[in-house]
């Protein structure tokens, strides 16, 4: 089943980020740090905080820490799980809208709508208009699965295998949904982070 935005939900059209270019002359972008489980997303997230930028974490584990609170199943079913990522994503998408300078979301409405088609499959023009609407910075910085850091814990609970289905996934996905697919490199984390921030053309890389 796919994702219809609520009546009103969907803010008018405005510059697509996506045409323009991702550097310090233009609006700061929004920007999708993705990849798989245990790539190193979080930690590169907090980095980047440290260095003064905004962050939004991960849906995914969010929904997970709050139903083991509650005693519950890690994930609802698959299709109530992808529901609720979009419903927070689109939430966070919107909240930040007008926050000001670059933003780094980990994972986004894009990963969402990339878990809802993988459940019932979109119509064309239905994720055209989701993409429309919500629109990221055209370069995604992907993190590539890496054995030697994948760790498990009370939210990540697959093994590595998962991670580099995962990371297959979400490659092929942002390249349909039209977006650049950037692999940031095995280094440490202040490398990481300099990597993306000069990727980006940003002042302080």
């Amino acid at each position: 089943m796919g994702f219809t935005p609520r009546e009103g939900s969907i803010p008018s059209s405005g510059t697509n980020l996506r045409s323009r270019l991702c550097d310090a002359s233009a609006r700061m972008p929004r920007v999708v740090i993705t990849g798989c489980p245990g790539g190193g997303k979080t930690a590169l997230l907090t980095a980047l905080h440290a260095r003064g930028y905004t962050i939004v974490g991960d849906s995914a584990r969010e929904i997970i820490r709050e139903r083991r609170a509650r005693g519950l199943g890690a994930r609802p079913g698959p299709q109530a799980f992808a529901q609720e990522l979009l419903r927070r994503d689109v939430e966070s998408f919107l909240r930040h809208a007008t926050t000001p300078g670059a933003v780094f979301f980990e994972r986004g409405v894009v990963d969402a709508l990339c878990a809802v088609d993988l459940v019932g499959p979109l119509a064309d023009e239905e994720l055209r208009t989701c993409l429309s609407t919500y629109q990221y910075c055209s370069r995604v910085f992907v993190l590539p699965p890496w054995q030697a850091i994948y760790v498990n814990d009370a939210e990540r609970d697959h093994p590595f295998e998962h991670a580099e289905w995962v990371d297959r996934i979400t490659r092929d996905w942002y390249r349909r949904c039209g977006y650049e697919v950037v692999e940031v490199p095995r280094v440490s984390v202040d490398e990481r982070c300099a990597f993306v921030l000069q990727s980006l053309a940003l002042v302080d890389a």
